[in-house]
């Protein structure tokens, strides 16, 4: 691979079942588990599956319901903290090799490493030192591991993602040539990093759909298609990327936001989506008091189950909407409306932010539909006192009463815990913010 840069990207295998299967001393590459909350009822999703399972031909992310009656596996409840605890005993792995300056945590099961500057100083290949980390992760925490190699950030995670699937040692390895020479033809083009169904429908219908032939059609309907983002693709079918790891921790995004959302195990009518809502909008103003930040507008998306002829009009892209400002947007048997309420001025005010998302609700969720979905999006969120006025008829008493409590509330929830201090609303039976205190990320915390 020459002089070039050279690029690990470490996947923990089946990261959650893995660290199930040890903590009962079990061989996480022949035990048959799944990490699923079955208190959910059986359509709830598996975390994750075991590999001996996957080879039995159990899909990751499936339902419970949807494993084979015959198969007998353990069914391992999620338990978020101890996944936490577990990636950062990895990531002190790394650290031993690597310095953080040339690590970027993709997600809590995987890693890119830049080993270029390494190699001279441990003596070894890339190849070598990708091995020697790897078998220190399983010494260490008996967690076996993915390794990609790459001339730059996408080869190295398409190796990982395509080359090391199908490598009996679970390690790929491609540079711009071998990538073209090996993966020009592969299908379906989605096994791709950054190719999603939506992407690929909209390739098919340019005739494309393997990455040799994007690299070669005509750029000019890519760019009418997908605008600025067809560089990024056609950069890709060519197995290009000029971003580094010190690309990344340079970068700064010129805004900010703040999100709170969550599919709801047990669906919602309106009523019961508005309180929902409501509790998640008071945890998000509480957030941004935390933080000493106000946000510019306030954005509310609700989700709706299709049933199974929506979701054929959908593939035939005929799925009948709403016009107007309030878009439709559809994923995954769902589809979502949702729209945007802005401030006069930037606020972190609960009672404004609740009278902005009540009124948004209003507008854009239906009443002859039970809510799945749930999200809410601070905007434009900016520190407080940065060229920050208030309205002519705000009430300022009124807010630095308000403020001194949120303060009080977050200081409570800090040292007792978040279920030490509930509103009213929190204990109706359509509540969820009782239950997702003890979560982390929607899921068991384990505690």
């Amino acid at each position: 691979m020459g002089s070039a840069r050279q690029y690990l990207v470490i996947d923990l295998k089946s990261f959650y079942a893995s660290v199930e299967c040890v903590e009962r001393d079990l061989d996480p590459m022949t035990t048959d588990l799944v990490v699923a909350d079955a208190s959910r009822t059986s359509k709830t999703i598996c975390l994750a599956v075991s590999p001996s399972l996957k080879a039995k031909g159990v899909r990751n992310r499936c339902r419970l319901f949807e494993i084979p009656s015959g198969l007998d596996y353990i069914v391992a409840p999620p338990r978020m903290v101890r996944y936490i605890e577990v990636s950062a005993d990895i990531y002190e792995v790394y650290l031993k090799y690597v310095s953080p300056d040339d690590i970027h945590v993709y997600s809590i099961d995987e890693a890119f490493l830049d080993v270029t500057g390494y190699l001279t100083l441990y003596g070894c290949s890339a190849r070598e030192l990708g091995e020697r980390i790897r078998a220190d992760v399983v010494a260490t925490t008996g967690i076996p591991a993915t390794c990609g190699l790459g001339t730059n950030l996408y080869l190295a995670k398409v190796a990982l993602d395509i080359t090391a699937k199908h490598s009996p040692d679970f390690f790929g390895i491609l540079d711009e040539q071998s990538y073209r020479e090996t993966l020009w033809s592969h299908t379906p083009i989605t096994d791709f990093w950054r190719v999603g169904p939506g992407t690929a429908r909209r390739l098919a219908g340019l005739g494309i759909h393997t990455m040799g032939q994007l690299a070669v059609h005509p750029q000019d309907p890519i760019y009418h298609l997908f605008g600025v983002d067809a560089e990024i693709l056609i950069d890709h079918a060519w197995g290009r990327e000029p971003v580094t790891i010190a690309d990344i921790k340079a970068y700064r995004s010129r805004s900010k936001s703040l999100t709170n959302g969550q599919v709801l195990g047990c669906g919602k009518d309106y009523a019961g989506g508005l309180l929902v809502t409501k509790e998640m909008t008071d945890e998000l103003a509480l957030q941004l008091v935390e933080q000493r930040l106000v946000a510019g507008s306030l954005s509310l998306s609700v989700g709706y189950r299709l049933s199974a002829e929506e979701r054929q009009a959908l593939m035939e892209q005929s799925l009948p909407g709403r016009a107007g400002e309030h878009g439709v947007r559809s994923r995954w048997g769902q589809f979502m409306q949702g729209g945007t309420v802005r401030f006069d001025v930037p606020t972190n005010s609960r009672a404004t932010m609740l009278r902005g998302v009540c009124r948004l609700y209003g507008q854009v969720a239906l009443r002859d539909r039970t809510v799945a979905r749930l999200t809410v999006t601070a905007n434009d969120a900016r520190p407080e006192g940065r060229g920050q006025q208030l309205g002519l008829f705000d009430d300022a008493e009124g807010l630095a009463r308000e403020r001194r409590r949120q303060e009080a509330i977050s200081a409570v929830k800090h040292k007792f815990g978040k279920n030490a201090l509930l509103k009213g609303m929190d204990l109706l039976p359509e509540a969820t913010q009782v239950e997702r205190n003890g979560q982390i990320g929607g899921h068991r915390s384990g505690v």
